[in-house]
């Protein structure tokens, strides 16, 4: 999660729930050390320990969390995780490579027009995101074969204006049954 869903209260439910979690948090949060662990050499990663994170009395969790700093292009990143099994670089890794997804799902909404997700399920979900690739794969083969470029966003509009056109054509010259009549005006 990003540092916009930091919130002591479910950090300490979670824990309590089982779940694990992986949190970006705000870089000011105030930190009480429990005990640190060494930091690799040669690492991206600055900070490992085990903390209390907030201010007693005020917001502070009850339970304790590893919080593991690094950093990447002059920027720092704290995770606050409960995550005791990964060490710290594989701790980062899993933050990077939410944004991979965090990409994935803009490039996904920008590119196919897919706002939200209409699955509940698991099973619901993984048949909207493969529906969501298959078509970006149509779209590219498209695009190779008939104009020798890479998908654009142009492309994918003049693509659906196409699609649009000829299935009105189509629904136009279609016979219509009898008993099912359009009212004119």
């Amino acid at each position: 999660m990003d540092r916009g869903y930091q919130c002591h209260l479910h950090f300490d439910q979670w824990q309590t729930d089982g779940k694990h979690f992986v949190c970006r948090i705000q870089e000011r949060t105030s930190k009480t050390i429990v005990r640190e662990h060494a930091v690799p050499e040669n690492s991206i990663v600055f900070y490992d320990a085990v903390v209390l994170l907030g201010t007693k009395g005020v917001n502070r969790t009850e339970k304790e969390l590893r919080l593991v700093g690094y950093r990447v292009d002059g920027k720092d990143y704290w995770i606050a995780t409960n995550r005791y099994d990964l060490t710290a670089d594989e701790i980062a890794q899993v933050y990077k490579l939410r944004w991979s997804i965090e990409s994935f799902f803009g490039w996904w909404k920008r590119h196919l027009k897919v706002y939200h997700l209409i699955a509940r399920s698991k099973y619901g979900l993984m048949v909207q995101l493969l529906s969501g690739l298959i078509t970006y794969l149509l779209l590219a083969i498209y695009c190779r074969q008939q104009h020798n470029e890479p998908v654009t966003i142009n492309r994918v509009r003049e693509l659906r204006n196409q699609i649009t056109n000829e299935a009105a054509e189509f629904l136009n010259q279609r016979p219509r049954k009898q008993g099912h009549s359009r009212k004119t005006r």
